[in-house]
C-alpha cells in the first residue's frame, strides 16, 4: 500500500509550492497503484487549488462555477441546494450560473429538481460539457441557457434510467423497445417459447413505469427548450415548440441512435436544430480543461461515486 505524505512528495510539495501541472503530474503517478492513503494535508492542498481554479473561471465568465461529476440522483438534491444558497445567499437575479457538468447519467426526476434549484437562483445557467452528458445528463444540458462543447464533448440519447425493485438503474427505452418487438411478433405468430416466457412474466407495473419515464423525459425537453435554450430565438411559441418537440423524438428514439451510450458530438447535435456554442473559445478554455484533468483523477484516486464542487466547498 501506497501512503501518500508530505515526505515522500516530490521537492516542490515539500517546501509547500504546489503547482497544477505538479499536482496533476502527481495525481497521475498516484492512479498506477490502487491502494492510496492521502495525506490530509495534501488532500487539503489540493481542494485549495480546486478553489483557486474554480474562481479564475469565475472570473473570465463573469458567473457562479458549479463543477459536478457523477450520477444525477435524487439523493444529491438536499446536499445540491445547500452549495447553491451558499453560492448565491441573496439570490441575485442578475447572476448566471455556469454548470461544469460531467456524468454517465442518472433520474429524470432528480433532473427535474436539479433546474428548479439553479432556476430558483439564476435567471440564466449555461452548461459546460468538457467531455461526456449522457442520459439524464443530455437532459439537464437541454435546461440550459448556452450550452458548450468543443470536439471531444458528446451527450447522448435521452434514454431514462428506471430505478427497479433491487434498486438498479435500467434503460427504459431499451425495456420499451424490446417489449414491443415482442408484442409485435406475438401478433406474427413468430415467437418463440422463450420469448413467450419472457413476454409472460414480464411485470405490467414496471412497462407503466418505464413508459412514464419516457413521458416525463420528452415533456421535460420540450418546456425547457421553449422556455430556456429558444427564449430568445425570434420565432413565434408554435415554431419554437414544434422544434423543440422534433429534438425530443429524435433524441429519444433508438431506431436511430442504436445504443444507451452511443455518444452525440456537437455537429450532430447541431444537425438536429440545437445551437451549440464553442467550448474552445472561451477565454478560459485551457483552465476549465485543466480544472477536468485534475478532478478527473482526483475521482479515480478516491474512488469516488461523485464530487461536486464549488469555490467555497467541495462535496464527496
Amino acid at each position: 500500500m501506497l501512503s501518500v505524505t508530505r515526505q515522500n512528495l516530490p521537492h516542490p510539495l515539500l517546501k509547500g509550492y504546489i503547482t497544477l501541472f505538479e499536482v496533476s503530474s502527481f495525481l497521475y503517478l498516484c492512479t498506477q497503484n490502487q491502494q492510496i492513503i492521502m495525506d490530509e494535508k495534501i488532500d487539503k492542498h489540493i481542494k485549495h487549488l480546486f478553489s483557486e481554479k474554480i474562481k479564475e473561471i469565475e472570473q473570465a465568465l463573469e458567473s457562479d462555477v458549479l463543477v459536478y461529476y457523477g450520477p444525477i440522483d435524487d439523493g444529491i438534491v438536499y446536499h445540491l441546494n445547500n452549495l447553491i444558497i451558499d453560492l448565491n445567499p441573496e439570490k441575485k437575479d442578475e447572476k448566471k450560473l455556469s454548470v461544469l457538468l460531467t456524468t454517465g447519467g442518472g433520474s429524470a426526476t432528480a433532473c427535474e429538481r436539479f433546474v428548479g434549484i439553479f432556476r430558483h437562483f439564476y435567471s440564466e445557467v449555461n452548461f459546460l460539457i468538457p467531455d461526456y452528458a449522457f442520459s439524464a445528463g443530455t437532459i439537464l444540458t437541454m435546461s440550459g441557457d448556452n450550452i458548450f462543447m468543443d470536439y471531444l464533448s458528446v451527450l447522448g440519447p435521452i434514454d431514462p434510467q428506471v430505478r427497479t425493485k433491487d434498486g438498479h438503474y435500467v434503460a427504459a427505452l431499451g425495456y420499451l423497445d424490446k417489449i414491443n418487438d415482442l408484442l409485435q411478433r406475438a401478433k406474427d405468430n413468430s415467437l418463440s417459447n422463450a420469448e413467450f416466457l419472457i413476454l409472460k412474466d414480464f411485470d405490467l407495473a414496471d412497462l407503466r413505469s418505464y413508459e412514464q419515464a419516457k413521458e416525463l423525459t420528452i415533456d421535460l425537453l420540450n418546456r425547457w427548450l421553449v422556455k430556456y435554450k429558444f427564449k430568445n430565438w425570434g420565432k413565434d411559441r408554435t415554431t419554437r415548440e414544434n422544434r423543440a418537440k422534433e429534438i425530443a423524438d429524435k433524441l429519444s428514439d433508438n431506431n436511430i441512435w442504436k445504443s444507451h451510450g452511443r455518444p452525440i458530438h456537437k455537429e450532430r447535435l447541431e444537425d438536429l436544430g440545437l445551437k451549440i456554442s464553442d467550448l474552445s473559445s472561451l477565454g478560459c478554455y485551457s483552465k476549465i480543461k485543466e480544472l477536468y484533468h485534475l478532478l478527473r483523477e482526483y475521482v479515480q484516486i478516491g474512488s469516488l461515486k461523485v464530487c461536486i464542487q464549488t469555490r467555497q466547498k467541495i462535496l464527496s
